[in-house]
């Protein structure tokens, strides 16, 4: 296997704009910045090299498997409240980020790549806070849409978007709105056109065995406010998000979940609801855990900039992250926000 590669991570800033409620999923009046230029193969793109490794979860590819796909990362901003069950599309997902938003509550940036599900969503709106989640260079959001200030921050950082009424986009008549948009992503997929070279890896990835010992930790709780915290239990194989939205036979199947602890301002102005809009500050240092295996890594972060690579540090060595699938928590800096049960 080849050495992998670090994704060079830039701005985590959270800015919403709007109540999770429902007021947020209203369309730009402008039009959206447009990836989907139909692709078409070409003698060159047959003849790039298969990849050894998946970027997105450092796993090897399968002799046979298709490691170039044709379409970039595909990040699906997906509602993660109570309204959205049940979830769909999590279980064919890479990787996971849970993001704070208004009202102390969550979103998904879900990650697709080396599967592609049919139908994903709920598909609510984006953040700015996106803009240090997505891989710009390799990635396309697919979202409801956002308040033109954040469409304004998500098109400086050049990040593709496919919004309500782009590919593959629909609405399902059985659920209630806002609830009730979702994408037929081999639909999206297939309307994007193909990135270059292989997306870079998003973590830095390891083969798990130069991964400290850790402590016990078969359950662990994740707070990102008095409304909401995130459960998880190990079962012997990987971790299970116990207040999980998403259905029994679509769960997002963690091998790791890698906990960050970030600072969270004020970003300077109101939702629609009046609700202050939170901005996460990923930036300088901060605690991270890493459960694996059932146990618990204690290490830190680190980035100089918002544009500067995300380094994991244990005892003063570099921490990799064991190949396989992840679900990264972003949550507020605070005491005892991070527990677990051996």
């Amino acid at each position: 296997m080849r050495p992998l590669s670090v994704l060079v991570a830039a701005t985590l800033t959270a800015a919403s704009l709007a109540a999770c409620g429902g007021g947020d999923d209203s369309k730009s009046a402008t039009p959206q910045a447009d990836p989907s230029t139909p692709f078409t193969p070409s003698a060159s793109d047959e003849e790039v090299a298969e990849p050894d490794t998946w970027p997105l979860t450092g796993l090897p590819v399968a002799d046979g498997d298709s490691s170039v796909e044709k379409h970039p990362i595909l990040v699906t901003k997906i509602d993660n409240t109570t309204s959205s069950a049940p979830q769909v599309g999590l279980s064919k997902a890479d990787l996971v980020v849970e993001e704070l938003v208004e009202g102390g509550l969550t979103r998904l940036a879900v990650f697709f790549y080396s599967q592609v599900p049919d139908n994903a969503g709920p598909v609510r709106s984006m953040r700015a806070s996106d803009i240090g989640i997505v891989p710009h260079d390799d990635a396309t959001v697919i979202t409801s849409g956002a308040a033109r200030v954040t469409i304004n921050r998500i098109q400086g950082a050049k990040i593709p978007f496919i919004q309500e009424g782009g590919a593959g986009t629909y609405r399902d008549t059985s659920r209630s709105a806002p609830y009730n948009l979702f994408a037929h992503l081999t639909a999206t997929a297939k309307s994007i056109k193909q990135p270059e070279v292989r997306p870079a890896d998003y973590l830095p990835w390891g083969d798990g065995s130069d991964l400290p010992q850790g402590k016990k930790a078969s359950s662990f709780a994740v707070q990102f406010s008095g409304g909401h915290t995130t459960e998880w239990s190990y079962d012997g194989d990987g971790y299970k998000n116990t207040n999980s939205n998403a259905g029994a036979d679509d769960q997002f199947p963690a091998d790791t979940v890698l906990t960050l602890q970030v600072k969270v301002g004020d970003a300077g102005y109101l939702d629609p609801a009046g609700n202050h809009v939170p901005e996460t500050q990923f930036v300088g240092d901060g605690q991270a855990w890493l459960f694996h295996g059932g146990r618990v890594v204690r290490a830190t972060w680190h980035k100089d900039a918002l544009s500067s690579i995300l380094e994991l540090e244990f005892k003063g060595k570099r921490l990799t992250v064991p190949a396989g699938h992840v679900w990264m928590e972003l949550v507020p800096a605070g005491p005892g926000n991070v527990t677990w049960q051996k």
